[in-house]
């Protein structure tokens, strides 16, 4: 017993070890990936918590506190949005921490990539402290983290603008095989668009039923996928059939799950039958988008000379050296200038993106908070989420129709 006592002792020593090793071992570079992970973490985290904390919950009579039973879906709605708090009040606090990094001889720019084990005390004690604080404070961040989701969904428009910008330009800079493979790309997107559309019309346009609006729906995104092209092409348009195949594409991803996030009641949703698949299914390719965004955001940032780089940034476009010569050696006099590199990135905006993600996050697994699912199976479902992704698609559409017309309506700014 002894011999196994200070075995396990022996081997939680070295696991200590090994992690504490492995979290001082984070560079400047893996740090943002780092913050990814942790992100990733409270997703995990809040979907466990919906699934398995009801019963908890309902013990903790800061939270139970009504006369009557409320519904189980009332408790895991409860859960994820208290992760979720726990998980913006992180980076929150990070980005109000990060406002006017402008060098690495900051302080803070080590706070921004260092103390890994710190931080995670500190994202676990937060999301701790948050089931100690009372209703009335999560439903007020539940009505905040409605206008915070609106807004992630407005830069993750943003950001894919960006990415299908620089991967048109990256590819067309290269070699003919390159400006074929575009080619392919183009017309497997536009294929994939229109007949997509064409299995919504089948699924969501039940014969015998009157579904004008998913008609109507579906018939704006064929025709969105139509204007991006004409304006593309246009001549006096300094735009690319590429990334307007890709924004249709997505446009199109998203009219399919505004459809699919009817409630399972409605005669014109066919796939009401599979609403617990088609729910899960939604919530995952949901939860695989905003992973994406957030990890994008960070590999991204610095990158380029418009997004989320200060002016002080060396990829912001200044023209001036860092170092007026390249000679200069560590350890010399002049090392403090070496120090003292601009930042690549803004780290408020960096952990602003995360923390409106945790908001976002929230609404996905709680369905906006809607309750017009009966089933506590049913996750990102009713109206609110119809009408939250329709929005959401016209304003993808809207945005790039304001990338190509912009430089043609203010021709002497420099939209670059």
């Amino acid at each position: 017993m002894w011999c196994a006592s200070c075995l396990a002792s022996a081997c939680a020593g070295c696991t200590c070890n090994l992690c504490a090793s492995a979290l001082s071992a984070i560079s400047r570079r893996s740090a943002r990936l780092a913050y990814c992970g942790l992100f990733a973490a409270s997703l995990v985290l809040s979907f466990l918590m919906r699934q398995f904390a009801t019963p908890l919950l309902k013990q903790i009579p800061w939270i139970n506190t009504f006369d009557y039973t409320q519904p189980d879906e009332w408790f895991q709605m409860n859960a994820v949005l208290r992760v979720s708090l726990g998980n913006f009040l992180f980076f929150a606090i990070f980005a109000l921490m990060m406002i006017g990094v402008k060098d690495q001889n900051d302080r803070r720019d080590a706070w921004h990539h260092g103390g890994w084990i710190a931080k995670i005390v500190v994202w676990v004690v937060l999301i701790v402290l948050m089931f100690c604080v009372p209703n009335v404070v999560i439903t007020i961040y539940e009505v905040l983290s409605k206008f915070g989701s609106g807004l992630f969904l407005l830069v993750q428009v943003v950001m894919l603008l960006d990415f299908t910008n620089n991967w048109n330009d990256s590819w067309i800079e290269k070699d003919e095989q390159k400006e074929i493979a575009l080619l392919v790309v183009t017309v497997v997107c536009y294929l994939s668009t229109f007949a997509f559309s064409g299995l919504l019309f089948t699924w969501f346009n039940p014969s015998g039923h009157d579904c004008g609006l998913n008609v109507f729906f579906i018939t704006m995104t064929i025709i969105l996928a139509f204007a991006f092209a004409i304006i593309a092409l246009h001549p006096q348009v300094n735009g690319s059939v590429m990334p307007a195949s890709v924004i249709s594409v997505y446009c199109a991803y998203l009219c399919y799950t505004s459809l699919s996030s009817e409630p399972d009641d409605y005669a014109c949703n066919g796939l009401h039958r599979h609403s617990k698949q088609v729910s899960m299914s939604a919530l995952i390719l949901g939860m695989l988008t905003t992973v994406l965004s957030v990890v994008y955001s960070a590999v991204r940032a610095g990158s380029s000379t418009t997004f989320l780089s200060p002016p002080s940034s060396p990829r912001s476009g200044i023209k001036n050296p860092l170092l007026g010569d390249d000679n200069v050696e560590v350890g010399k006099s002049d090392s403090k200038e070496i120090d003292a590199r601009p930042v690549s990135y803004s780290y408020t905006f960096f952990h602003v993106i995360f923390a409106l993600a945790s908001m976002y996050s929230a609404m996905l697994l709680t369905g906006w908070t809607s309750a017009a699912s009966d089933s506590s199976e049913l996750m990102d479902v009713g109206w609110t989420t119809v009408w939250v992704r329709t929005c959401t698609e016209w304003a993808t559409a809207a945005l790039y129709i304001w990338t190509l017309v912009a430089p043609l309506l203010f021709p002497d700014r420099d939209f670059s």
